[in-house]
């Protein structure tokens, strides 16, 4: 796709960086080849000096990928299935300076000042790419699996990543959360709802709201609230929340004493990150995100 606007559908996993061995071994043997060889990628994303583009919801990098550039805009778009469906524009370029005039026929162009963007951090990480055909109803699926590696740069602030994107290619878009909950049986991994770009604004001091824990939950206000306090390395006071919803679709989904038992290992005070490394955090997730897409 060049210049037009293309729908992006993926199912993204954080891990811990000991785990993607195991997860490279176990996808591996699903692939349709041996996988192609790691390759580095250095994402520059740009936004206004005050963040205007954030605050649209929007994401403008330039990827520098071997001899390539390519600019790319993304919204935030809408969580679907246990995955992420968003609006993306993306063109080829020559050099790794940004091209406004490409952004002149996107929704871009009317919400912010184009001349005052300017770089605002770096994803730049290592990714192989697995590309897996799956059986699905209606036919085959194509899936692009990258498995990253690396770092979020801002200044001098620095913080690791290590992710599984799971991209529908061609096919039913059921397979992303099929495939999910397959790695998750063998593998920890926490259903992450928070972006890069989102990881990358935090890193660059761009504060927003801190989680509202407080009230009805549904499905997907969990998953953001326990992404939000991951980010921030905070505990997820269960407290004050109400979380009659999810109990709800964990029973549906049968996972309901599984469900109990991360409650109590949330209850307990422990970091995200650590509760993902019990492994039922990430696949009661994949479970209560099927009955979310019902």
């Amino acid at each position: 796709m060049t210049g037009d606007a293309n729908v992006e559908l993926e199912v993204k996993l954080t891990l811990e960086p000991d785990a993607l061995p195991r997860a490279r071994a176990v996808l591996s043997e699903q692939a349709d080849d041996a996988g192609r060889d790691l390759i580095k990628l250095r994402n520059i994303y740009f936004d206004t000096p005050e963040f205007a583009l954030n605050e649209e919801r929007m994401a403008l990098r330039i990827r520098h990928k071997g001899s390539r550039y390519i600019q790319t805009l993304k919204t935030q778009g809408e969580f679907v299935d246990g995955g992420h469906r968003r609006m993306e524009w993306e063109w080829p370029l020559t050099t790794a300076e940004l091209d406004l005039t490409l952004l002149a026929e996107t929704p871009l162009s009317d919400k912010v000042d184009l001349h005052q963007l300017k770089p605002a951090f770096e994803t730049n990480f290592e990714r192989q790419v697995l590309m897996i055909t799956e059986s699905a109803p209606g036919g085959e699926a194509l899936v692009e699996v990258a498995l990253d590696q690396g770092r979020i740069l801002s200044g001098d602030r620095v913080s690791p990543l290590c992710e599984i994107e799971f991209e529908l290619k061609s096919g039913n878009p059921a397979v992303l959360r099929k495939m999910a909950v397959r790695l998750a049986a063998s593998v920890p991994v926490f259903l992450n709802v928070i972006s890069k770009a989102e990881q990358g604004y935090h890193l660059a001091g761009v504060t927003s709201a801190a989680p509202d824990l407080t009230g009805a939950l549904d499905v997907y206000g969990f998953f953001r609230g326990l992404s939000a306090c991951w980010l921030r390395h905070i505990p997820f006071e269960l407290g004050k929340a109400d979380l009659s919803e999810v109990r709800r679709a964990a029973r549906i989904a049968g996972v309901a004493a599984e469900f109990e038992t991360l409650a109590s290992q949330i209850r307990s005070g422990q970091p995200i990150g650590a509760i993902m490394a019990e492994g039922v955090l990430g696949q009661v997730q994949l479970a209560l995100a099927g009955v979310e897409s019902d």
